[in-house]
């Protein structure tokens, strides 16, 4: 009897080109995006349709579109091994978005907060797309017959809905989209603001002292922890009421693969100085390649396009196959 290879299961995962990354996004994701690839049929996209729910100048989208791109694989994920795509280059995905709008309750989408957030940040702009941006989020997942999506707890609502609409549609024509459930993997460091570490850091923080980005020199990198908040106390310990210590122990941790105890027996005896100067040169280290191979490939457009078009075209022969049958079940007219 032949050992038939069972295929490997399949996971979406798509970011914003909204800017650079933070230290945060690459601790808390993108890190285990690298890992998560050799164990699954993965597919990596630049969501830039989502981003344009918020205003931005046509030219700074297609740069930080492309830089995107080029992080994606400089954090290690390889474009022979996996798919790697921008989302505008697949256009199933505007095509299957309005026809899933049109299976999703007023309802539904109106109970999303996401929707009411960003409606507040941005009233003088809320835009149906905004307002729609689930239901483009469901195409995306429901496109690839997604097995597992990684999600963060401001995306567990919207994972919910695409799950509901793929049930609703497979109940009015017979199994056409797997229903995805929720990647249950490693959990991710939650890296905190370093001016407020009650707060996730985040990109959008007007205090750029706040956050760690990807693209910060060594220098830079070491004048914002050793700016970051701490406590009175001057011990190196991990407990309730230090966030800001608890947070630059979290960081040294992922960095260097070093425990809380351990952390704590290296820093004994030690002020908050000496801490924050391993701790920066730490993530000195740690992002040192990524920063080197980000900086090589954006000196290589033409291989960039090359892996994007590629990418587009191994995503456009999956997507392609789920439209078709989602477009002959609903009941259009496929001449050819």
């Amino acid at each position: 009897m032949e050992n038939s290879v069972k295929p490997k299961e399949r996971v979406l995962s798509a970011i914003q080109p909204t800017g650079m990354p933070t230290l945060g996004n690459y601790l808390g994701a993108l890190k285990n995006w690298k890992n998560m690839s050799e164990d699954y049929d993965c597919l990596f996209a630049v969501a830039d349709l989502h981003s344009i729910t918020v205003r931005t100048t046509p030219a700074d989208l297609r740069r930080r579109s492309i830089e995107m791109y080029a992080m994606l694989m400089a954090i290690g994920l390889d474009p022979e091994k996996n798919i790697l795509f921008v989302q505008s280059h697949v256009p199933a995905h505007s095509q299957l978005g309005w026809i899933l709008n049109c299976y999703t309750q007023f309802g539904e989408a109106s109970r999303m907060t996401q929707f009411k957030d960003k409606s507040a940040k941005h009233a003088d702009n809320v835009n149906v797309g905004l307002f729609a941006y689930p239901t483009l989020m469901a195409a995306d997942i429901l496109l690839y017959q997604t097995d597992y999506v990684p999600i963060g707890e401001d995306q567990k609502q919207h994972l919910e809905l695409a799950r509901n609409v793929a049930e609703r549609f497979n109940g009015l024509y017979s199994e056409t989209f797997k229903v995805p459930k929720p990647f249950i993997g490693k959990v991710g460091a939650r890296i905190k603001s370093l001016q407020e570490p009650e707060k996730k850091m985040s990109k959008s923080d007007t205090n750029a002292k706040g956050f760690i980005s990807l693209a910060d020199s060594s220098d830079v990198i070491a004048k914002k922890i050793k700016s970051a908040v701490t406590d009175s106390e001057g011990c190196v310990r991990f407990a309730e009421g230090k966030d800001g210590i608890n947070n630059l122990m979290g960081i040294y941790s992922c960095c260097t693969g070093k425990t809380f105890d351990e952390i704590e027996a290296e820093f004994a005896g030690k002020g908050y100085g000496d801490f924050k100067g391993a701790v920066a040169e730490a993530v000195v280290e740690e992002l040192r390649p990524v920063q080197e191979e980000f900086a090589r490939l954006m000196g290589d457009k033409a291989y960039l396009e090359k892996c994007a078009k590629e990418g587009a075209e191994k995503a456009n022969r999956i997507a392609y196959k789920t439209l078709s049958k989602v477009m002959r079940k609903v009941g259009f007219w496929q001449a050819g």
